[in-house]
């Protein structure tokens, strides 16, 4: 259990150096930024290295942590970049590194072991077995769905192995993080490389269904504090300098005076930045009404008619002693109340005329420039012989030197390993053909068409009165969301599929790894695992999953290099949601599918999951089935079907064209050559 006995730590976004400043001088206690790769906010301003560096030190400086994102899904090409790079933050004295991708933990684990990991929101993890196996791959805290309810959390808190991060306000995606692919499947920008175009935005069926308000828990500040969460995160690193001071002040009064926000703080919160209004419906449990809104034009006015704030680097005060001796080394030290440093610089010699004089050297000394430190002539405590002389320029090297050393927060780097070497994976065997059903009906048939290995969704278990299909292997698919308030109604469906013969499961989320074991099925890992390299690969297997279904966002080539399956016909899902949009669009009485349908007239159908969340699905369904040669150049031997859609003739034909290599008509996603 990892849960705090003090107020929670307050982590504020930066997009930008004014913005750092901006957060710490409104009070944060951590600040979060991104480099200018491997940042899920591509198109913020970000920070270059030197940035990076004088972003450490002047946090540092204030008594504020620094942690990093690398929170992108990483393909082996980059990870020896990857890898010098978490070199480089580790050096600088980066606090933490946020990180979603499992083969990015692992290379982090294995090169800088001593730098601190937190699993990213996007690691998809929802229950406590999830952060229990993210615990087990070394990260030291976890930030979980920002839809799990209060319930939700604070049984995460009593049980979790590590610390536990909770989102506080700011942008809410309508999809669970990590889970969005229609930016990238639809739009061509990876949500998941940080490149998110925000179709979530954007209308479907004439109105907004997707886009959601913005979260606020400025409510709830008692509860939250009572609930031993260890840090609270305000997204919003493409937001303004402006918008981080205002929104970060106003929460750190209230956490010091432990209450929620009166009603003239929530106007102020509106008027930095809001879309109609907030949402506290994931927190509260209650997703049906109340959470869309759109950025009016009364929003933005109101934004714009903030006051200028203009925010100016704050210096840290040091005091120092310094001593200027003939025939000695000069010496200075600087200090402060929260650490003290010693430099030597060169000797004085014997002045032949004109002798330093305590005014002079205090002056010259005094100068801190470009560093983050102020020193008062006031506050030198000098000793100095008199008749020598010292060159400006041996004055001015103590002084950079003693600088440099009061503001290094750089680690040793001896415990660091030996740089990333890639060796790609190949594959070997018989070809292998599967498939997940949305309808176990459907399944049924299919099986009878020849299909190796079928996964029907565990939402839909057969009545007993309809058999699964005989002498074929079988396995069902768990839920890609577990909340632990769920977890013994799927530990029911669970032993169900086991009573019905089931053999294999495919595994949605990492917690759901533990039910698959406890009910003895082999796991298969989906793609919502989104596996992107080698070492997530390496470490799925090493889990204890006997297959690993790729990320859709890979090209064949990089397919080539790791193995595992890939999905080669079927409409991807691109989105599972916490709400459900059939209660608007079509009602209850047809909760099983609908369409939403965008500004060009493509449909995207809807599916319900478990339990009552939705599937948005690809309006174009990916097709393999006459591109042979590339998947055989791939190396590709596990070939996966989704059947979310079609009926038994449309599967019927399907098979058929992918069997004998013929195109299957119509608009068709390919999966790219490289």
């Amino acid at each position: 259990m990892k849960r705090s006995e003090k107020l929670p730590e307050l982590l504020a976004p930066a997009g930008s150096f004014e913005a750092l400043v901006a957060a710490v001088s409104a009070g944060a206690d951590a600040v979060y930024v991104g480099g200018v790769a491997f940042g899920a906010r591509a198109y913020a301003k970000n920070f270059n290295n030197e940035e990076l560096l004088r972003a450490v030190r002047y946090c540092h400086l204030n008594g504020v942590k620094l942690y990093v994102t690398v929170n992108t899904l990483v393909n082996d090409l980059e990870m020896r970049e990857l890898s010098d790079y978490a070199v480089y933050l580790y050096e600088i004295g980066v606090d933490a590194v946020i990180v979603a991708d499992l083969g990015v933990i692992r290379e982090i684990r294995r090169r800088v072991p001593k730098l601190a990991v937190h699993a990213s929101t996007q690691c998809s993890v929802h229950n406590v077995s999830g952060a229990e196996i993210v615990a087990a791959l070394g990260c030291e805290r976890v930030v979980p769905a920002r839809e799990l309810s209060l319930e939700n959390i604070k049984i995460m808190v009593e049980r979790s192995p590590v610390e536990v991060e909770i989102f506080l306000h700011g942008a809410l995606c309508v999809c669970h993080s990590g889970q969005c692919l229609m930016s990238s499947l639809v739009g061509g920008r990876s949500g998941n490389r940080g490149e998110c175009a925000q179709p979530c935005r954007l209308p479907y069926n004439g109105k907004y269904p997707l886009s959601l308000k913005d979260l606020s828990l400025a409510g709830h500040i008692p509860e939250i504090i009572e609930s031993g969460v260890s840090s609270l995160k305000i997204e919003g690193r493409m937001k303004s300098p402006k918008y981080v001071y205002g929104v970060t002040s106003i929460y750190r009064k209230l956490l010091d005076e432990g209450r929620a926000a009166n009603e003239s703080e929530v106007r102020e919160l509106k008027r930095i930045f809001s879309r109609d209004g907030f949402t506290d419906g994931y927190f509260v449990g209650n997703t049906r009404d109340g959470m869309t809104g759109v950025r009016s034009d009364a929003d933005k006015e109101s934004s714009k008619a903030l006051d200028e704030v203009s925010f100016e680097v704050k210096k840290h005060p040091v005091k120092a002693r310094v001593s200027l001796k003939l025939g000695e080394m000069s010496k200075m030290t600087l200090y402060s109340d929260i650490k003290s440093v010693t430099v030597m610089g060169d000797a004085p010699d014997a002045a032949r005329n004109a002798p330093l004089t305590k005014d002079s050297v205090t002056a010259r000394l005094s100068k801190m420039g470009n560093t983050l430190l102020s020193l008062s002539e006031s506050d030198i405590e000098l000793e100095l012989d008199e008749g020598i002389n010292m060159s400006p320029a041996g004055l001015n090297a103590l002084r950079r030197a003693a600088a440099e050393a009061f503001e290094d927060t750089s680690k040793d780097l001896s415990d660091v390993c030996e740089a990333y070497s890639f060796t790609p994976m190949r594959q070997s065997g018989k070809r292998l053909r599967t498939a997940v059903f949305y309808d176990v009906t459907e399944y049924n048939k299919a099986c009878k068409n020849g299909a190796e290995l079928g996964y029907f969704d565990i939402h839909f278990l057969p009545a007993d009165s309809v058999p699964l299909a005989a002498k074929t292997p079988s396995g069902v698919k768990s839920p890609p969301v577990i909340f632990d308030t769920e977890w013994h109604q799927v530990e029911k469906m669970l032993e169900k599929a086991r009573e019905l013969g089931v053999e294999y499961a495919l595994v949605s989320n990492l917690g759901a790894l533990a039910l698959a074991r406890e009910y003895g099925f082999a796991p298969v890992a989906d793609f919502r695992l989104s596996t992107t390299n080698v070492g997530a690969y390496k470490t799925l297997l090493e889990l204890g999953l006997t297959d690993v279904i790729l990320s859709p966002e890979l090209t064949l080539p990089m397919v080539r290099d790791i193995g595992g399956g890939v999905i080669t016909y079927g409409r991807i899902p691109l989105m599972i949601t916490e709400r459900c949009f059939m209660r608007g669009l079509v009602g209850c009485g047809s909760c099983s599918r609908c369409d939403l349908t965008d500004r060009t007239g493509r449909k995207f159908p809807v599916l319900r999951e478990f339990d009552h969340r939705n599937v948005i699905f690809n309006s174009t369904p990916t097709y393999m089935g006459d591109r042979a040669d590339d998947l055989r150049s791939s190396g590709l031997l596990h070939e996966h079907f989704i059947f979310s859609t079609e009926r038994a003739d449309e599967i019927k034909r399907v098979v058929e064209c992918y069997k004998k290599g013929n195109s299957l008509g119509g608009e068709v996603r390919r999966i790219g050559r490289r």
